[in-house]
Parts: structure tokens; C-alpha cells; sequence
């Protein structure tokens, strides 16, 4: 069988393949196609099956992340979705929490909520916080609700009434209310169905944000499992999860949300793959793309998890892998406001492009200044692209004569100003996570990750950085070597919780778990199954939770008291103190179910002893100091020990590596390249 991982970002569409058995991993990049991204999946996958020819009745199994979901919602494109409340919430999504994102800005507003006032529907029913019935459901006065809502053009609906979390009842009531009304097809998100979490705000936002992409990933998703379908028969598509898992086609057509930061998620995946190979087991990863640069820890092997991420300017309370945006990425576009330089958010895409792509683009852009201070080569030849370097000094001119600069000197403060907002982000995610930057190795990825995560070591006091053999595809050998995964919550804040209760509670998540796996494996392809039990807990009184894996076996002997010892641990990691005499809650007990399935060990790239290791000679500029014939090695002729004194570039068909000065490089296990500050 094959097994292929997909990355689609707004620059490029990534893929890796594998065959079951074989030890050689395939690897290539194609433009993405914004508008119509199912396309630039077929260009792609097309390409890799030209590379990676399948037998006669082979299929593949393949793993797909996406930004599908994440970029509708950024871009607001998405039906007219109709929300039900109960009565009193009606302004629940444009209150929100009250503050503000800064409220240091004096002109900060609150996100526009995705649903206008008018489609927001009042239901008469009420729930008391252990979900109790207060007041019933008014059927009839529910059903002519639906009504408003389907002539008003409703075409997705999402539910999230009080108290639902503790009992259902009245959700499950509303959504027969909209069959019966609607038809059967009619697509309803219920908050107590994808998260039942408390927090009303929360958990309304998780139904909306299913219910607004959720038709858009339904085509987009039925479209790619067609293709596959009748391009390999038998195939079996699975789609990555924000979690960093994945899921059947099926389950994510039906709760998107949980897709939808599945493409960043699934880099980190593969950077605890890698590091668990080669014995790294705190990391810092930087995912550095065409459009953003994305941060996350590994701690002790394991990947951090967060329930407090966003997407655009809305928050999701699920667990998802521990990403934080911290600045731009290669075609992020450099501007003058008001006197001052600027990089990003605005972007060039794929399409125009940076204005070295030679598509017409005219706006300067990181890859520009990456150009213009020697950093890229002229040839890409992982993608057949040309890099037109007069363009590049064109599209930076009025740059360098707003700042009374050359071109070359405007591209280096193009960099500058690109890396200091990384540092902004960086330094205060590591302080939240209370993790020293010298205890950590910096791995990069994504198509511009080796060329700016070295520049960024040196500024936060990174020692220790290390290049996969595929950095810019490394999202996609995320996707190819992913685990099945999904979380089952039960909110048990409110109700008297011992040690037996937490035992029974779990068996039965775990029960639901199990029942989950099954249906995502219906071929019998896992070779494992395992299961965490985790809870929400803090200091009774205490306005925020701390996610604590509690110890199976405190579990399994009814041991409360390692149970708390657990949540004192971690809140004394977290916070340097903990005071272990006082009254601890749980707040909600969550099981992770996570099914193995074959996987390749991580490849040691291509190597040839045809060809000269050094390349050439190019003029590089760091700290505006011009170093000329810096040395171009290939990286495909470097042999295993072999030792590179920066400052110096390495250059693979798909990836650009940046030593810089003061770093020394050398070829480790499995085909990296460890640089370490000198």
C-alpha cells in the first residue's frame, strides 16, 4: 500500500509518499491554486504518482491537512448560518466576553461575529446549570423559529443553548425541529455534540465556526475523496486534525472544526517523529511558510496541547497542538507607514507571487529581501522557478528611498524588522510555557524556515538548531506518519467528584473512544491503540484551568490524592509555586484516544558522491556586513560528519539553508544538519 501526506498552504501544495515496506520517502512541491485548491491537488498528486508509480490494484491511504477551513473563516466566505440561543442570549456572539483583544488600544473593537443579529433565533426553553429543565421546549413556537430562519436563507444552522453541555435534551429537541423543517439533509452544528464544554460563549463560537465551513470543506473534501477514489481504487482518504491526528473523510465533512489549524498542527506531528528518532526531546519548532510563521514546544517528548488557541479573531476552547502565529512569513509584504517599516500581515500569495516570481507581482516581500541579501539562490530548482533579481530591486526601491538606502541595505532592514516581531511573539510564548530558550533546539521548517530560524536563534539565545532532509515539505511528512486521534470531554464542574466517580467516568469515555476508533478503522490498518486520561483542574476559587495528564494507575487504584499531586506538579512548572494544602476541582475529565498505523523511519535523504560538495560562491549580508564568497554546498553530496563553518549556504532542490556567522554546521543522524553557535 501507499501512504501519502498532503499539505495545502496558500503558497504551495506539498506531498511525501511511502510505500509500505520500502525505505525511501518521496517529496515534491506544486504552485497552490487559491481558487479552486482541489486542483492544485490533483497537479500534485498526479506528479508524486509519476515519481512513486503504484502497482497493479494498489491503494493508498492518504493522510490530507488543509487550510481550506482555516482561510474561509480568516476570509469570512461562508454561507448564511443560522444560530439558535436561548431566550436572552440573542446578543451572546457580539458581547462575547466583554474585554477586548488589547485593551491597551484605545480604538480596539470586538470581532464581528460570522452571524448578523437578524439570523439569530431566540428559543423558549431554559436548562439550570446541572441541566435541569427549568422551562421546556416550546415545539410549535421552535418549529415556525426554523421557518423565519429557512425563508430568511439559511443554509447551515448552529446550536448552542444554556447549559447544554450537562444535558443535550433541548439541542437534540431544536435539531429534529429543523429536519422536520428543513429536510433531513439540512446541515446543523450542536454545541453539545462537538464540545460540550462549559463556557457559553465558547462553545456557541465552536458551533458556529463548524456550521460556517462546514459546506465549504464538504465540497472541498468530496471533491479530493472522488478523485482519489477513481484515481486509486480502494483508497481511503483521512483528514489531519488541529489536534495533530486525523480522521475519516467522513467525520471531518461533518465537524470541520476540528480541521482547522490540522496544516501547522501536523508540522509539530512530524518534528516529536523526528526528534523521538534522533534523542531531541525539547524542541522549539518554527513553521515559517508564504504567509505566517508558526511557533510550538515539544517538552520531554511529548507535544504541547492548548485549549485557549485562535483562529482569525475567534477562540477554540478544543485541545489542539500548542501553535502560536509570531510574524510573517516569505511573502509577507513590506510597506512604509507613516514613516515606519512594516512586514506583513498583507500578503503576496502564490498568485501574483513576491515580485522575484517574475507573475507580475510589484510589492517588495520577504523573499525579495531573502534575494537581494544573498540568502536564495537564483535558481529554485525544486519547483523550475526562476528568481528575477532585477525585479526584486525594483519592488524594493521605494523601500530603500524611504530609508535613504540601497536596495540591498532596505532588504536587510526588511529581515531585521521580520525577525524582531518573531522575537516580540517568541519570547513571551516561551515565558507563558515557563521554558528557558538555552534548554531548547531550534528545528525549522516550512519553505522559509531554514532561512530565517537561524537568524532568529541568534537573537533569542538559541543554541542548538536542526534542518530536517525535507524542511519544506515537513508538514506533509506530518500528515504521512499521523496517528488516528480524537478527544471525548464530559464537564463535571458542579458535581461532587471522588475518585470512584473518576474511575466510571472514564471507563465510559474510554468505551465511546474505542466505539470512535472503530469507525474510523474499518479497514483494520492500526497496529496500536492507546488511551490518555487528562482533567481541567485548579485551585478551588481560581479563575483558570491547568491541563494535567493524570497517572493510569492513580486511576485504576481510586488514588485521588496522586491525582492532585499530579495538578500541583504542573501548576508548580507552570507558575513556580504550589500550594498542596489547598482545595482542588476538577473542572472536566477528557479521554485522547490515539490508533497507530505503519509508518516509515525517518528517511537520510538522497546522497551522491557525483557532483562537488561546494557549489560556488555568493556575497551574503549579515548585521550590515557584506561577506563575500561565502561557499554554496549541495547538500545531496555531504556525507554524514561533515563540517560547515558559517557563514555559508546549503542548497537542496527544495530548501535554501542559512548558516550564519558564529554558527558551525554539521551532517547528524538520519541526514539533519545540527548548526551550533560557536
Amino acid at each position: 500500500m501507499l501512504r501519502i501526506g498532503v499539505d495545502i498552504g496558500g503558497t504551495f501544495t506539498d506531498f511525501c509518499g511511502w510505500r509500505e515496506g520500502s525505505q525511501d520517502i518521496v517529496s515534491l512541491k506544486v504552485p497552490s491554486t487559491p481558487s479552486a485548491f482541489e486542483e492544485g491537488f490533483r497537479n500534485g498528486f498526479e506528479a508524486l504518482l509519476k515519481r512513486l508509480p503504484p502497482l497493479e490494484g494498489e491503494p493508498a491511504l492518504v493522510m490530507h491537512g488543509t487550510t481550506v477551513s482555516t482561510n474561509a473563516v480568516i476570509e469570512r466566505k461562508g454561507p448564511k448560518i443560522a444560530f439558535f440561543v436561548t431566550r436572552g442570549y440573542r446578543d451572546l456572539l457580539s458581547l462575547q466576553r466583554m474585554g477586548v483583544r488589547n485593551p491597551l488600544n484605545v480604538f480596539e473593537t470586538r470581532a464581528r461575529p460570522l452571524v448578523e443579529r437578524a439570523m439569530v433565533f431566540e428559543v423558549d426553553e431554559r436548562l439550570l446549570r446541572g441541566g435541569v429543565v427549568r422551562t421546556p421546549v416550546d415545539k410549535i413556537a421552535l418549529e415556525e423559529l426554523v421557518r423565519q430562519a429557512a425563508d430568511a436563507g439559511a443554509a447551515g444552522y448552529a446550536v448552542a443553548l444554556l447549559h447544554s453541555y450537562a444535558n443535550p435534551e433541548h439541542e437534540n429537541i431544536v435539531a429534529e425541529a429543523i429536519r422536520k423543517v428543513a429536510g433531513d439533509s439540512a446541515e446543523i452544528s450542536l454545541s453539545s455534540e462537538i464540545w460540550p464544554r462549559i463556557g457559553e460563549y465558547e462553545r456557541a463560537v465552536v458551533s458556529v465556526l463548524n456550521a460556517f465551513v462546514r459546506k465549504r470543506m464538504d465540497e472541498y473534501i468530496g471533491a479530493v475523496e472522488t478523485y482519489v477514489a477513481e484515481r486509486l481504487p480502494g483508497s481511503q482518504l483521512f483528514v489531519t486534525r488541529s489536534n495533530g491526528g486525523a480522521m475519516a473523510a467522513a467525520e471531518a465533512r461533518k465537524y470541520p472544526v476540528h480541521t482547522l489549524l490540522s496544516g501547522p498542527a501536523s508540522g509539530v506531528t512530524a518534528v516529536q517523529y523526528l526528534g523521538r528518532a534522533i534523542g531531541e526531546r525539547n524542541i522549539l519548532t518554527l513553521d515559517m511558510g508564504g504567509t505566517s510563521t508558526d511557533i510550538s514546544i515539544v517538552r520531554n517528548g511529548e507535544v504541547l496541547t492548548s485549549t485557549d488557541a485562535e483562529v482569525g479573531e475567534f477562540p477554540v476552547v478544543m485541545p489542539v497542538t500548542g501553535i502560536e502565529a509570531v510574524g510573517a512569513g516569505g511573502g509577507s509584504i513590506a510597506n512604509m507607514d507613516n514613516g515606519v517599516l512594516r512586514v506583513g500581515p498583507e500578503s503576496a500569495g502564490s498568485n501574483p507571487g513576491p515580485a522575484c516570481f517574475g507573475r507580475g507581482g510589484t510589492a517588495p516581500t520577504l523573499t525579495d529581501a531573502y534575494l537581494l541579501a544573498g540568502y536564495l539562490p537564483e535558481d529554485l530548482r525544486g519547483v523550475g522557478m526562476k528568481l528575477d533579481s532585477e525585479a526584486a530591486a525594483r519592488a524594493m526601491e521605494p523601500i530603500a528611498k524611504a530609508l535613504g538606502l540601497d536596495a540591498v541595505g532596505a532588504a536587510e532592514m526588511c529581515i531585521a524588522v521580520a525577525s524582531s516581531n518573531m522575537v516580540a511573539g517568541v519570547m513571551p510564548y516561551l515565558a507563558r510555557h515557563g521554558v528557558d530558550p538555552e534548554d531548547l533546539t531550534l528545528l525549522v521548517y516550512g519553505g522559509a524556515g531554514a532561512i530565517h530560524g537561524p537568524l532568529l536563534a541568534a537573537e533569542i539565545g538559541v543554541n542548538r538548531i536542526l534542518v530536517p532532509t525535507t524542511p519544506s515539505v515537513f508538514c506533509a511528512l506530518g500528515g504521512l506518519v499521523s496517528e488516528l486521534s480524537n478527544d471525548i470531554l464530559e464537564t463535571v464542574h458542579g458535581q461532587k467528584v471522588d475518585a470512584e466517580f473518576i474511575a466510571k467516568s472514564f471507563a465510559n469515555l474510554r468505551e465511546q473512544s474505542a466505539e470512535w476508533l472503530s469507525r474510523q478503522d474499518s479497514d483494520n490498518r492500526l497496529i496500536s491503540r492507546s488511551f490518555e486520561c487528562w482533567a481541567e483542574m485548579r485551585y478551588a476559587g481560581q479563575s483558570f484551568q491547568v491541563d494535567v495528564r493524570l497517572p493510569d494507575r492513580a486511576i485504576e487504584t481510586r488514588d485521588i490524592a496522586s491525582m492532585y499531586g499530579a495538578f500541583h506538579d504542573e501548576h508548580e512548572r507552570i507558575y513556580s509555586h504550589a500550594d498542596r494544602r489547598a482545595a482542588v476541582e476538577f473542572v472536566d475529565l477528557r479521554m485522547r484516544v490515539r490508533g497507530a498505523m505503519t509508518i516509515p523511519e525517518p528517511a537520510s535523504g538522497e546522497t551522491s558522491s557525483a557532483g562537488e560538495v561546494v557549489r560556488g560562491q555568493r556575497s551574503m549580508r549579515f548585521q550590515g556586513e557584506v561577506h563575500s564568497g561565502v561557499k554554496v554546498y549541495e547538500r545531496g553530496c555531504l556525507k554524514t560528519g561533515e563540517i560547515i563553518q558559517g557563514p555559508a549556504v546549503v542548497e537542496q532542490p527544495d530548501a535554501t539553508i542559512v548558516v550564519p556567522p558564529g554558527f558551525v554546521a554539521n551532517v547528524s543522524a538520519y541526514g539533519t544538519i545540527l548548526m551550533i553557535r560557536s
